[in-house]
């Protein structure tokens, strides 16, 4: 026997757990928990439906939110983090150097040595291999 698509289970279903794009950690926790819910049960073709749609829902935002974890640029990292942290660029010139290397290096004119790196580790306390590839 053959399950066939309901429109209107399928439509309680959507008004029951209003699905849509994900845009916090929050929502995205929500939305893991029903998934949690449905993997771990022989699903309607309904449930499958929402299913398969939430997954997708869930890889969209986590490829967007993580990305910079997947991506290992440091200019990026150090352009994050100096947002991140409300430091500014007179923070950057004392631990670097100077203005000119700081600019150079948020411009992506110059790469981050290893020195470089272990500076900017220490100041914004993370490991030095977020700024050096």
């Amino acid at each position: 026997m053959t399950l066939t698509f309901n429109p209107e289970k399928y439509k309680e279903l959507l008004t029951a757990y209003l699905p849509k794009i994900i845009k916090t950690e929050a929502e995205n926790e929500q939305a893991l928990a029903i998934v949690e819910d449905l993997m771990h049960r022989n699903r309607s073709p309904e449930e499958d439906e929402l299913y398969q749609l939430l997954i997708t829902l869930i890889e969209k935002f986590e490829q967007e939110y993580y990305q910079i974890n997947q991506q290992h640029d440091p200019q990026s990292m150090l352009l994050f983090l100096l947002e991140q942290s409300d430091k500014s660029k007179v923070d950057l010139q004392a631990v670097l150097g100077s203005e000119s290397v700081v600019d150079h290096i948020l411009s992506g004119k110059q790469k981050i040595t290893l020195d470089l790196a272990q500076k900017l580790g220490d100041f914004f306390h993370v490991e030095a291999s977020l700024f050096h590839e």
